[in-house]
């Protein structure tokens, strides 16, 4: 026998699916606003992160949902915190966004400073690294 989901249940899907679309939508205006501020066309921007034109128009058009890891990389391109594509949205408040993208620290010059250079180690050499981070009063989750 196959499980089937009460109509309450299903609703409750329909509405939080079309609030993920409404986001998703919301994301790809932004996303497009920001790219004619800069002047970049499709090809351009898609260029610049590795995708085709169609695939930068698909997020656009909320056609295909982006990744975190694409979204940070969209910002990055287009020059804008990460907060900015979800500026606007409703019960979004603008200020809080900021000071949570501030707050982060991955989004200091010092963070992306140390994540370079550790990138550009051999594995014993990071493992001294993160040693020293640890004896200098870091802690290591998980």
């Amino acid at each position: 026998m196959g499980s089937s989901s009460s109509p309450a249940v299903l609703s409750l899907q329909a509405v939080a699916n079309d609030a993920i679309d409404g986001i998703d939508v919301h994301i790809g205006r932004r996303m497009r606003r920001r790219r004619h501020l800069m002047g970049l066309t499709l090809q351009e921007l898609g260029d610049a992160c590795g995708v085709g034109f169609q695939q930068i128009h698909k997020y656009e058009c909320a056609g295909v949902r982006l990744t975190a890891a694409r979204l940070w990389q969209l910002a990055d391109r287009l020059q804008v915190p990460v907060s900015y594509f979800y500026q606007g949205l409703p019960g979004v408040d603008a200020a809080s966004l900021e000071r949570r993208a501030r707050n982060l620290p991955l989004d200091s010059a010092e963070t992306r400073d140390l994540v370079q250079v550790y990138e550009s180690l051999d594995i014993p050499s990071r493992r001294c690294l993160l040693a020293l981070a640890v004896a200098l009063g870091g802690e290591v989750e998980g």
